[in-house]
């Protein structure tokens, strides 16, 4: 679990030399603390994520844009790194100001540049799975009034390019081999330079935190069946395809820069195998069980508090479970149970 960690606004760059690539760390109000932006300097300079749609953090990556001698209309290109509105929030207003392009990988370009509309089917289908979780209708109903305020941090900006996964894409002086990884979310794009193994990885990777595989709808809405996403299982996937690429340092959507990726990914993956056995644990000392009352036994108010999020997170590990054969599903009744088999 990674919140509530804090992660503070330092630069993760400080006394690196990456040539052709400075960090803009922007604070946010998320527990997860500043996002890393990533200014890439050249004739058209492009910059990767922006940011929450907030004047503060507005001002800051002015002030930070002067620091490295450019500002808002100089830039180019403005690079979406994946969906989530501590990424995307101030994109749509620094593109007009600098009438810059928006680019984005081009199976996303419907769940960010219709940021709004997506964001309500999430919020409204995580709604459907709390309850059918186990959890009481009065919290759940508070909880989307919160998630009602975050999607107002974000934007539904206009795509002018968009980007396959294989494809090389020049931005500023680098040419960055385009990478579809998902997981953390659906649309987690990483920007891997292979000349020197500098990666530009969003979340996919964060040195002091898990990622989250947080449950999302799938990025193309028409025609899905409503049937759950499983995105703990995507993510680790993701995980063992980036432990195969040569990268020698991976520049994070928050946090300190990576050094040794195949070392934090195995680490990575032997924490969550820690915690599906752990639950395994629970189901056969319990019996049947929502995936509510398994969080309550993990984090007893979190899991009123922060409902989805460890429900996004039992629910992976089910899932895990499920696919070994040693645990199964059970949605006959009004709330979905898991018991071991």
């Amino acid at each position: 679990m990674s919140w509530p960690a804090t992660i503070t606004a330092e630069n993760p760059l400080e006394g690196l030399d990456i040539q052709g690539i400075a960090c803009l760390p922007v604070p946010t109000p998320f527990a997860v603390g500043a996002v890393n932006t990533y200014l890439l300097d050249g004739e058209r300079p492009v910059l990767v994520d922006t940011g929450p749609a907030l004047a503060s953090a507005l001002d800051d990556l002015e002030r930070m844009l002067a620091g490295n001698g450019r500002k808002v209309e100089d830039l180019g290109l403005i690079f979406v790194s994946h969906q989530h509105v501590d990424h995307l929030g101030l994109t749509g207003i620094l593109s007009r100001r600098a009438d810059a392009g928006v680019s984005c990988l081009d199976v996303a370009e419907e769940v960010i540049g219709r940021h709004e509309e997506r964001a309500e089917l999430d919020d409204k289908y995580a709604g459907d799975l709390m309850r059918q979780s186990g959890i009481d209708d009065q919290v759940v109903t508070a909880l989307r009034s919160v998630a009602g305020i975050v999607r107002f941090f974000g934007d539904s900006p206009e795509i002018t390019e968009t980007v396959a996964a294989g494809s090389e894409v020049t931005l500023g002086e680098r040419t960055f081999r385009v990478h579809h990884h998902p997981g953390h979310s659906p649309s987690d794009t990483l920007l891997l330079d292979e000349s020197d193994g500098v990666m530009i990885g969003g979340d996919h990777l964060l040195a002091n935190i898990s990622s989250n595989a947080l449950i999302s709808t799938p990025l193309h809405a028409e025609g899905w069946d409503g049937s759950r996403p499983k995105p703990l299982l995507d993510y680790r996937r993701s995980l063992l395809k980036t432990r195969e690429l040569d990268i020698n340092v991976v520049l994070p959507g928050h946090g300190p820069v990576i050094t040794d990726h195949r070392a934090l990914i195995d680490e990575r993956i032997t924490a969550q195998d820690k915690r599906a056995a752990e639950l395994l644990e629970l189901l056969k000392e319990k019996g049947p069980q929502s995936a509510h009352e398994l969080a309550t036994e993990l984090w007893e108010r979190v899991a009123i508090t922060q409902a989805f999020l460890t429900l996004s997170e039992v629910l992976g590990h089910l899932d895990l479970l499920i696919e070994e054969g040693v645990a199964a599903e059970d949605d006959s009744g009004d709330v979905v149970r898991f018991e071991a088999t």
